[in-house]
């Protein structure tokens, strides 16, 4: 086994958490696991070949993204905008079963919650930004700044990345500056594009009755890893584990529908070592649209 121990992808921080499970959907050669310490940070492993090469080689092209299911504009279907009627959903539906990224919709929209315009709601990870931006169109931006050369990948494994300027997938909180700050955010686009592709292993949905749409807009979309802690103020947070056994794209959609962040006696059973739950951004206004997740340890 080939391995790289990711000092820039610290467990704690939930892009570089979603960055490392990222790696391992976009490539299934590519195993993840933590380092058992204090601070655990990704270690990526591969069978006979350096998992950067491995990512480098997989990473995907401006047409593989431009072509998603989730892109503001597919030739021959209705524009998809921030704002989502269901029956443009249900038209993109249909065309991303046959996609092989089907999950890049169902990952970030369902028609099982709408709200109280009757529009299909958005998952916890496709956040609102403004100038009704989409996740694909900060998806495309963030995957421009993209050049994988061996230098640049190896710095943001070691945590020396050059950020750049721009709002990322909006939900990284080191993007934010403090309230003295006045500078616009910076972002690892590495990472931020990584961190994408680990929705593939979290969907998202809402509840229908009988089968059908609820449009009632009382119902809440839930988004796989996002509950309700037993010791928190009841609102949801997203919670996420480091285990020390190198797991595929597989093992890691196995374990984290396994494990019970409330049964930390439980966790050694399945290698986990440490976890942690999102902590939201409070905005001071309500007209600021900033939208970012912390962590805490559980």
């Amino acid at each position: 086994m080939s391995e790289i121990i990711c000092a820039g992808w610290p467990a704690s921080w939930i892009n570089a958490w979603l960055a490392a499970v990222g790696a391992a959907v976009l490539d299934e050669r590519i195993r993840l696991s933590w380092t058992y310490d204090h601070e655990p940070v990704a270690v990526l492993s591969a069978e006979a070949a350096d998992p950067a090469a491995i990512l480098s080689e997989s990473w995907p092209s401006n047409e593989a993204v431009l072509g998603l299911p989730i892109a503001r504009h597919l030739q021959g279907f209705c524009e998809l905008k921030r704002t989502v009627p269901c029956e443009v959903f249900v038209e993109r539906a249909r065309t991303a079963r046959r996609h092989a990224s089907s999950w890049a919709l169902s990952s970030t929209l369902t028609d099982l919650a709408v709200d109280e315009g009757g529009m299909a709601q958005h998952a916890p990870f496709d956040p609102s930004v403004p100038k009704g931006l989409t996740l694909h169109d900060r998806l495309t931006t963030i995957h421009g700044h993209v050049d994988l050369c061996t230098e640049q990948l190896q710095s943001t494994l070691s945590g020396h990345a050059n950020r750049v300027q721009a709002n990322g997938l909006g939900f990284d909180h080191t993007r934010v500056g403090s309230l003295q700050d006045a500078t616009d955010p910076w972002v690892d686009p590495v990472v931020e594009a990584l961190a994408f592709f680990a929705l593939a292993i979290l969907p998202v949905r809402g509840q229908g009755v009988d089968g059908q749409l609820d449009r009632s807009a009382n119902v809440r979309v839930r988004q796989n890893g996002w509950r309700r802690l037993l010791d928190s103020d009841g609102s949801l947070s997203f919670c996420w584990p480091a285990w020390r056994q190198p797991l595929d794209r597989y093992g890691i959609d196995a374990l984290l529908d396994a494990w019970t962040p409330e049964r930390q006696a439980a966790w050694p059973q399945f290698g986990i070592c440490a976890a942690w739950r999102t902590v939201q951004f409070r905005p001071t206004t309500k007209r600021d649209m900033t939208r970012a997740f912390g962590s805490a340890r559980l």
